[in-house]
């Protein structure tokens, strides 16, 4: 996290641990505010990357799964990064702030992914830096997000993953009621200030719970290289494109896509429990009781209390309504909740 902001942050009662915002001051409340009213998280969980150079765009149309052609000043995109046999080695959100690409994604994955995009630049005309001291990235969500961002920018995106440029800053619409703001670190107190006025302030935790009630993968690097895409379901949110060109993992990917019989996707649950499940904990099934049934990807605390998770678990269990249990076969149960969109693919 930027120095300055992180000052500025802790000005604002912001209490951090690791460069993460928990809160500001009462996590219970912000949590049942997430849920009910309308918030203005940090971001800082998450890095950023950028890649820059006239050879940006096919640089990374060779190297991530998705469309990087879809990619413009107005429209963001999903996207991984993967591996040669086709595990993800991070997910992304994807975005141009003027010629450059901005690369979203877990912050424990940040200095890894750079290193590892570097392998393929050779002699390409490309830059890649951690952006992350330089771009804030602030999340708006609730009933009246929209509102309140009208109020600040005027005319605002319309549609999921549609961007708007406003000089330096970019706002991305993630959904009807949750917004993405990147702003060049100096600007970000201001613009905290003007939003703060209209948004609870919460910590960066309640965003993680919005992505898993969205059914938003974020790859981190305790389950980096265990599943492939599909696992993930990032390919029911746009994250892949079949008919583009070759990638790391492609041959993986497609042949699941057109071959495959998938085993495995991942599913919203509730964990009843008072001690925080961790990302990459076991999950078990009588079907599946030595191997284990799936694992959590990601985690966060539920207003009402114990914890909302994206648990990757085989389709059968969930399908017989297996009863499915955290840690070992006698650990805390799942309560399997809707997604909010189908995990039968659109043909």
């Amino acid at each position: 996290m930027n120095a300055a902001w992180q000052d500025f942050l802790t000005q604002q009662r912001a209490t951090i641990e690791q460069g993460v915002v928990r809160h500001f001051s009462d996590a219970a409340a912000e949590r049942i505010a997430t849920r009910d009213a309308t918030v203005l998280c940090d971001l800082s969980q998450f890095g950023v990357l950028r890649v820059s150079g006239e050879e940006a765009l096919s640089f990374l149309k060779n190297l991530l799964s998705c469309d990087i052609n879809k990619v413009t000043a107005t429209q963001a995109q999903p996207g991984s990064l993967n591996s040669a046999k086709g595990r993800m080695l991070a997910t992304m959100l994807i975005w141009k702030s003027g010629d450059d690409y901005l690369l979203h994604l877990a912050s424990d994955l940040t200095e890894v992914i750079r290193k590892k995009l570097s392998m393929y630049v050779l002699r390409s005309k490309v830059k890649i830096s951690d952006a992350s001291d330089e771009v804030v990235c602030l999340g708006v969500s609730g009933a009246a997000a929209a509102g309140v961002l009208e109020q600040r920018f005027g005319a605002i995106p319309q549609a999921a993953l549609q961007a708007q440029q406003y000089e330096q800053i970019v706002l991305i619409r993630g959904s009807e009621t949750r917004f993405q703001i990147s702003v060049p670190a100096a600007l970000a107190p201001a613009l905290w200030t003007q939003l703060s006025a209209l948004a609870r302030p919460a910590g960066s935790p309640c965003w993680d719970w919005l992505n898993i009630r969205a059914g938003i993968p974020v790859v981190t690097a305790a389950t980096q290289e265990q599943l492939v895409l599909q696992m993930s379901n990032l390919d029911l949110l746009g994250g892949v494109s079949f008919k583009k060109g070759c990638y790391p993992g492609q041959e993986i990917v497609a042949r699941m896509h057109y071959l495959g019989h998938l085993k495995r996707r991942t599913y919203l649950a509730h964990i009843d429990t008072d001690t925080a499940p961790q990302a990459n904990d076991p999950l078990f099934s009588s079907d599946y009781a030595e191997q284990g049934s799936g694992n959590i990807l990601n985690v966060a605390a539920s207003p009402e209390g114990g914890y909302d998770v994206l648990a990757t678990l085989h389709i059968s269990s969930v399908d017989s309504q297996q009863p499915i249990h955290h840690l070992n076969a006698n650990g805390p149960a799942l309560s399997i909740l809707p997604l909010p969109y189908s995990l039968t693919p659109a043909n």
